[in-house]
């Protein structure tokens, strides 16, 4: 994740997705972040996102102890590749297809994919000008195999937009622009397409208290932000729906959102950071977006991927370890899944 901030709109990251049949409508995955020394094997990590009902999972390469202990299940995978990968398969149709045989078909009959993720936050940057092409090739690898029914996208963040606030005034900047048209058209020819958000309204907090309400940013104010005629009583909202008018204004209004992280950390900038101010962010998340989109897009309900299953050690030290919903010996940081 980037800790970027944007006037008063913390640069978050956001996925281009497509949705699947049957996908979103306001269910709640988690990201399972591997940079830890002493985490529990994947298999029973599998066995906690069962026990817990989690229906999706996010992981950020292809690692094939998590895709084998995935074998079987219903749970509901968005599978990443490497940012440094990306290149070869944007270069090589042949290295795509290479990717595909390696780390999805042998899984595919038994495994449900259900995204691949091509690159994480790479836009703006050195490979944005690839990514477009990468998807595309990595779209003919499953669909030359007859998987078309995994769908390719990639992370972008909004350190993509020159302006977030006030949300309707979200705008890309001048070195991103060009890569989210490209990214954009991508979807337009395969022919749907939906927007994955990943947003951390603790980080915009964090960044100016002084004009960022506790309340604002943990969905628990009564007075809105007004921005023209849409009221926001929750900094989540607008912060994705600055990325909605981003993509508006390059004719993409029509890509969904769905956010593949967030989160608040339970320690490592106290006071700010608190398991009460954790806990109380997600519950009242998932209360949220069980009942609402956004002012900009009411009707249309949210899929969210908490960030993250477990604190993580090998993180920085700081409040990057302590995104976790559970410890490393599987015990949660603070009751928020009912398992």
């Amino acid at each position: 994740m980037r800790l970027q901030w944007n006037k008063l709109m913390l640069v978050t990251a956001v996925v281009l997705v497509l949705l699947p049949c049957g996908f979103g409508q306001g269910g709640v995955g988690v990201n399972y972040g591997l940079n830890g020394d002493n985490l529990p094997s994947p298999g029973e990590v599998v066995g906690m996102y069962q026990r817990c009902k989690i229906p999706y999972m996010r992981i950020f390469d292809p690692n094939h102890d998590v895709l084998e202990a995935l074998r079987g299940t219903e749970i509901i995978l968005s599978l990443g590749t490497r940012n440094e990968d990306i290149e070869n398969l944007a270069a090589s149709q042949e290295a795509a297809t290479a990717w595909v045989g390696a780390n999805v078909q042998p899984y595919a009959n038994d495994v449900k994919i259900g995204w691949i993720t091509v690159g994480n936050e790479v836009v703006p940057g050195p490979s944005a000008a690839h990514i477009s092409q990468a998807m595309t090739n990595v779209h003919n690898a499953l669909a030359s195999v007859g998987l078309s029914n995994i769908f390719v996208t990639t992370v972008v963040s909004m350190a993509a937009l020159s302006v977030s606030y006030p949300p309707s005034a979200g705008a890309f900047s001048n070195d991103a622009v060009d890569s989210m048209n490209s990214i954009a058209q991508y979807f337009a020819n395969v022919g749907s397409g939906s927007l994955m958000v990943n947003v951390y309204p603790y980080f915009a907090y964090a960044s100016d208290p002084d004009h960022i309400s506790l309340d604002y940013a943990t969905f628990k104010a009564t007075d809105p932000v007004v921005d023209g005629e849409l009221n926001y009583f929750n900094l989540f909202d607008a912060m994705v729906d600055s990325f909605y008018a981003a993509m508006e204004k390059i004719n993409a209004g029509n890509i969904s959102l769905i956010v593949s992280e967030t989160g608040w950390p339970s320690a490592g900038n106290d006071p700010k950071t608190s398991i009460e101010n954790a806990k109380t962010y997600n519950q009242n998340l998932v209360t949220h977006i069980k009942g609402n989109g956004t002012p900009r897009r009411p009707g249309q309900l949210l899929t969210v991927f908490w960030f993250a299953m477990f604190n993580e050690n090998q993180k920085p030290v700081g409040v990057e370890q302590n995104f976790g919903l559970f410890n490393a010996d599987m015990q949660p940081v603070y009751p928020v899944l009912n398992c």
